[in-house]
């Protein structure tokens, strides 16, 4: 006797392998049969009509920390197949925090994460887990351990060179994090505080991962100009500390970067698999990506936080040094002079004054305030104290694509959620995205493999036990849906959109989604890694 059974689906397991005709029965939260035409009773039968059965969805790359605790979380999640996702991710987790600069990281974190929710504790990860814990949540969490929160928590955004006693808070706070549950420490070497690392420092930052087999997660120092460097100095930290590394978010940002150094990263990535080195990827099905504007800014610009920052565009000396060495710079991740102005929308402005300008490129702004760009970025920068967030139009879908049929790479958001603003439309549509264009539309993938990319690749990846695929004993978290049906429906100008067509979604083997509508919204749990 099943709880539920699902009958007549083409079922898309999850490893890649051609979909075949059959039944899935499950019991207590769990797939308990998968076969062709199972005998046995069952409290619930949904027929499939033929439609795909495959693992729910699986996201290992959101920024949902604040998120998961508001009203309506897991809805949007739940209409484009999701049923796990991962936060704490490019070293920006809400935990732990704790100490003088609590306030500073929060507020670093504000344009991506949203506000810090109040009465939510984030000194440890047990604690912030433990207050997930106590809502009802629609689908499964997950956390990693930011390593930029936890250097900032350690040390401040002031220092560029951090001391003895602040590397040993470093390992406290990791391998606290660590036992409490983490999926992995998320690095964002293009962010403060983690920027001001050289890779000899990052090594010794890490140095409690050393063997332990614990993924590292990493938005890359560069991902432009540089990018192959970036990875370079990723794989010789993998090696190092010998323990598997995973590339958040490939890209080649600037046209004169696109169909050129992705082949050559890809290559490299191979080549250090057949050495011996465990190293994955993933991408955003988008040529747009999306942060804090102040990622248009070099590294050592950055030092003190946002109000020094802030302070330091207020100097027409520094503005005027800002200014040459975007326009001719190449030792950073230049966006503005890899991609150009009308290329960098504000999609969050805070003050009553610039939100007109909301949605607007800063080449437009700039325009229409009469000033050059450079001077209209400084000023919206200066007037927001730097909590604005971008969408930047960087990458070519040709690279996308590449990326997608490289047997290793995976499919996330890499979705923010900030409370005002625009969102970008990838936060509601990434994987009806993935289905629809690049299966459907313009058959980069087929089907079997575009859903391996969705489940099983992200939760191999994480060690995400009990995920990722269809088979007896792993968890019933699963979608029903005709691919054909499977629709995005927001884009950059109305981004907040469910996407439409998934028929079911089954969280711990109850449908949160049936025929369509919203049904069970509180099956979802919260995830720690096995200690």
């Amino acid at each position: 006797m099943f709880d539920l059974l699902i009958r007549n689906g083409w079922i898309i397991d999850g490893t890649g392998t051609a979909a075949f005709r059959g039944d899935v029965g499950l019991s207590d939260g769990k797939i308990t049969a998968v076969g062709r035409e199972l005998s046995g009773g069952a409290a619930k039968v949904i027929d499939a009509g033929r439609k795909v059965v495959t693992p729910g969805f699986i996201d290992i790359h959101r920024h949902a920390d604040y998120a998961v605790f508001r009203p309506g979380f897991g809805r949007l999640e739940l209409k484009q197949g999701l049923t796990t996702i991962i936060n704490g991710n490019c070293g920006l987790s809400a935990a732990p925090i704790a100490g003088p600069w609590q306030r500073e990281i929060q507020d670093y974190l504000r344009p991506i994460t949203g506000p810090a929710k109040e009465g939510v504790p984030t000194d440890s990860l047990r604690a912030y887990l433990a207050a997930a814990e106590s809502v009802a949540l629609p689908i499964h969490v997950g956390m990693l351990a930011g390593a930029g929160t936890i250097r900032a928590a350690a040390a401040g955004y002031n220092k560029e060179q951090i001391d003895n006693s602040e590397y040993d808070a470093i390992h406290q706070m990791l391998r606290r994090s660590i036992e409490e549950g983490a999926f992995g420490v998320s690095l964002g070497l293009g962010y403060a505080p983690e920027c001001f690392y050289t890779t000899d420092q990052l090594v010794r930052a890490l140095e409690p991962l050393k063997g332990s087999g614990l993924p590292i997660t990493v938005h890359m120092r560069e991902e432009g100009d540089q990018v192959l460097k970036a990875l370079e100095e990723m794989l010789e930290v993998g090696r190092r500390l010998e323990t598997p590394v995973h590339i958040s978010h490939l890209k080649a940002m600037g046209r004169r970067n696109w169909d050129l150094l992705i082949p050559q990263a890809l290559e490299r990535m191979e080549k250090a698999r057949a050495e011996g080195q465990d190293v994955s990827c993933d991408v955003y099905p988008y040529t747009a990506g999306s942060t804090q504007l102040i990622h248009i800014l070099p590294h050592d610009f950055l030092t003190g936080g946002t109000e020094a920052v802030t302070e330091r565009l207020r100097d027409p000396r520094q503005r005027a040094i800002l200014t040459e060495r975007i326009k001719t710079g190449r030792d950073f991740d230049n966006i503005a002079g890899m991609v150009g102005w009308e290329n960098i929308l504000c999609s969050t402005l805070n003050q009553p004054e610039n939100r007109p300008y909301e949605g607007m490129s800063i080449a437009a702004i700039a325009e229409a305030q009469g000033k050059d760009p450079f001077t209209c970025a400084y000023d919206l920068l200066v007037s927001e104290h730097c909590a604005i967030t971008m969408i930047d139009f960087i990458t070519a879908d040709s690279d996308i694509g590449r990326i997608l049929r490289d047997d290793h790479a995976g499919v996330i958001s890499d979705s923010t959620y900030p409370t005002e603003g625009k969102l970008h439309p990838r936060v509601c549509g990434t994987f009806a995205r993935i289905i629809e264009k690049f299966v459907e539309q313009d058959r980069v993938l087929t089907l079997e493999q575009a859903v391996r990319k969705m489940t099983s690749v992200p939760a191999a990846a994480l060690r995400l036990q009990g995920k990722g695929t269809i088979a007896p004993g792993m968890d019933g978290d699963l979608c029903i849906f005709d691919p054909k049906a499977i629709h995005e429906r927001g884009d950059y100008r109305d981004p907040f959109q469910y996407a439409e067509g998934m028929e079911y979604v089954l969280v711990d083997g109850v449908p949160a989604i049936e025929e369509g509508e919203f049904a069970a919204m509180d099956r979802g749990r919260v995830l720690r890694r096995p200690v």
